[in-house]
């Protein structure tokens, strides 16, 4: 999990002008204007809220407005994921003192704990079926890609790595024959697709990155670009093609742009960004680079999700 926090260098000019340097960073990655991506035609985004340790979920329409606040506790809720049918939210949360995975209903209400156990379990994310859950776990002592048949409850142990090794952000491809995640095994941080029935894997990405997600079709993972050696204070988001190995660079502001998620059309991908000096939400039509702000309220918006259609 990556909760980086800064202060806002321009929150003070107001939110006029945020959007206009969010403009221009848009204009200077795709050579376009900042003109917002066609309103209501995306759904509803949930994401996380909130400092480290006061992070709550938070669901607002993807062309903006007031967000409706889904969980209130003092601990830190995040890392949130649309169930497959739409109706409830799966998060990970450390209010029951480790990490575990949780559910809330869309509607809001109390959230009801998914697994109990000792383990650090977290990142979690169902299949299109609904059947089965991708998540992380740490139950044999190391952090390992597990599923669970929700129907049955067996657990399959998927991928592990070296007991070191540090994953991240499971997503399942639209046809449930494949997860794409990130591991820092051997290489640092790198993207892989494995296959679920045979338990294949490879590495996807040339030179480094995390935060992976598929796109709806299956033909394209968007994930976040960092080598070791990268400015800390910037990352670029760019798109893999899996059949011809090409990529496209899709955010290359000057901040730290991360948790890219591609919207159910594939038309647009949402993320989070420093580029107002504080983590907001953003949306960006693939099509000619122009993007739109989505949340305004401050205080580190991160993990957005586009809700399936129900």
């Amino acid at each position: 999990m990556d909760w980086i926090s800064r202060k806002s260098e321009w929150a003070s000019r107001g939110a006029l002008v945020v959007w206009i340097l969010a403009g221009l960073a848009a204009g200077a990655c795709q050579g376009s204007s900042a003109a917002a991506p066609e309103a209501g035609s995306h759904g509803s985004l949930v994401y996380g809220r909130g400092p480290d340790g006061a992070r709550d979920l938070f669901v607002v329409p993807a062309e903006g407005g007031e967000p409706t606040r889904l969980t209130r506790h003092p601990a830190s809720d995040g890392l949130p994921r649309w169930s497959a049918d739409g109706r409830s939210v799966l998060f990970a949360s450390n209010r029951s003192g480790g990490w575990q995975l949780w559910r809330v209903p869309a509607a809001g209400g109390e959230p009801t704990r998914v697994r109990s156990n000792d383990h650090t379990e977290w990142q979690a994310d169902e299949s299109p079926d609904g059947r089965f859950l991708a998540f992380l776990s740490s139950r044999d002592g190391r952090e390992s890609l597990w599923v669970l048949d929700q129907t049955t409850e067996e657990m399959q142990s998927l991928v592990r790595h070296g007991r070191r090794t540090v994953m991240g952000n499971p997503h399942w491809s639209s046809d449930g024959t494949r997860i794409v995640f990130s591991s820092n095994w051997k290489a640092g941080h790198q993207i892989y697709v494995v296959d679920v029935e045979t338990g294949k894997t490879r590495r996807v990405s040339p030179i480094g990155g995390c935060e992976p997600r598929f796109s709806p079709d299956g033909t394209r993972v968007v994930y976040v670009r960092r080598r070791p050696r990268d400015d800390k204070t910037v990352s670029h988001i760019v798109e893999h093609d899996l059949a011809s190995g090409e990529e496209r660079t899709l955010v290359d502001w000057p901040a730290l742009n991360y948790d890219p998620v591609y919207s159910l059309d594939g038309t647009e991908i949402a993320f989070a960004s420093t580029i107002t000096g504080s983590w907001e939400i953003f949306r960006l039509r693939l099509a000619d680079g122009k993007s739109h702000r989505v949340t305004f309220a401050g205080g580190d918006a991160r993990y957005p999700d586009y809700r399936p259609a129900r």
